[in-house]
């Protein structure tokens, strides 16, 4: 079968940010500049949301059934930009041991997409992660504990549908992205949001720039000035659109840009390294496994403020001496398809 992308005539856009050409895979609604990072629209792409809701099973995945599964994307983007990323390949790694060792998760239950796999069904293409989201949520049912991953480039580009606050779509770019176009936030809702059933929960971890609403859920958490608590705050969507599950509970953690441009990502001392929210998603659950959403989230802010050395657990962690922000994230941040009490309810995957 075809685990790379889709095949035609191929249509050329200008780079909104650098001016750069670019060539978009037919149907892609968007494009993801090598030179600048910037995402531009294809014209012509309307407001058609670009879904793959029964892609064909992926030979590479197998058959999974467990209670416990999960999507671990790392991408290092490397001969597909100026400079590779330092991190995301260790993320993968190091959140995958965190969950087999910790949370109980099988490791049949487990599909791993990064940049450096041998077997073609296995890199982080845009046919095969849309794929991996459909595994993810498929026949999911009351019990499950399903998590996605993904560590590399996010992207913004500019909203045709009206559904956005900011008048901005988010996106995360896969491999090939420089083509095939990234995967917006309209799309990732509908693949692994809506599918939710009653009794379902989904956690997506997300070290990417431009990622604090990749998911479009509808609530944010949000510090009060005056009392400095953790609250939900909900931000309706301007057309009325509905980006809540189908019963279940989606959580979000993903990192804050500022606004500012993801950094030119120079590359570091040749030493092993991992991204920074990772580390720090990581860290504050190793000292404190039972943490209630809160509290993780305070503590990963701490740990991302304070820096330092790795001194993660494990033999992944522990051969990792360099923690990176090649993301550009400035602080962790949260957001959930529902209001729940942040400071009581402990995180359960």
């Amino acid at each position: 079968m075809n685990c790379g992308g889709s095949r035609g005539p191929a249509a050329t856009v200008r780079c909104r940010e650098c001016s750069t050409n670019l060539t978009a895979a037919p149907g892609a609604r968007a494009v993801h500049c090598m030179q600048c990072s910037c995402a531009t629209r294809v014209p012509g792409s309307g407001r058609q949301v670009v879904v793959v809701p029964h892609p064909r099973p992926n030979p590479g995945f197998g058959v999974c059934r467990s209670k416990k599964r999960a999507v671990l994307i790392g991408i290092k983007y490397t001969g597909r930009r100026a400079s590779e990323l330092r991190g995301p390949i260790n993320d993968v790694k190091c959140m995958r041991h965190l969950l087999t060792t910790r949370f109980g998760f099988p490791s049949d239950g487990i599909i791993i997409l990064t940049d450096e796999e041998t077997n073609k069904c296995r890199l982080p293409t845009k046919e095969n992660i849309r794929m991996a989201m459909h595994w993810l949520v498929q026949g999911c049912s009351n019990g499950d504990s399903l998590v996605f991953q993904f560590s590399g480039i996010g992207a913004q580009v500019p909203d045709e549908d009206g559904n956005e606050r900011d008048c901005m779509d988010e996106a995360l770019c896969p491999m090939d992205s420089f083509h095939q176009g990234p995967i917006l936030d309209d799309e990732i809702n509908e693949a692994i949001v809506r599918p939710l059933v009653h009794g379902a929960r989904l956690h997506a971890l997300v070290d990417a720039h431009h990622s604090a609403t990749v998911l479009d859920l509808p609530y944010q958490c949000v510090m009060s000035k005056t009392t400095g608590c953790l609250n939900w705050v909900k931000q309706p969507t301007p057309n009325g659109a509905c980006k809540g599950t189908s019963g279940g509970r989606a959580v979000l953690i993903s990192g804050s840009s500022g606004g500012k441009r993801m950094p030119a990502n120079a590359l570091p001392e040749p030493c092993a390294t991992i991204g920074a929210l990772t580390h720090s998603f990581i860290k504050a659950l190793e000292c404190e496994p039972r943490a209630s959403y809160g509290r993780l989230l305070t503590s990963m802010r701490t740990i991302m403020r304070q820096g330092g050395p790795c001194g993660l657990q494990g033999p992944v962690g522990s051969a990792i001496h360099k923690v990176t922000n090649f993301s550009g994230v400035e602080e962790p941040c949260m957001s959930s398809s529902e209001n729940f009490g942040i400071d009581c309810e402990k995180l359960c995957i």
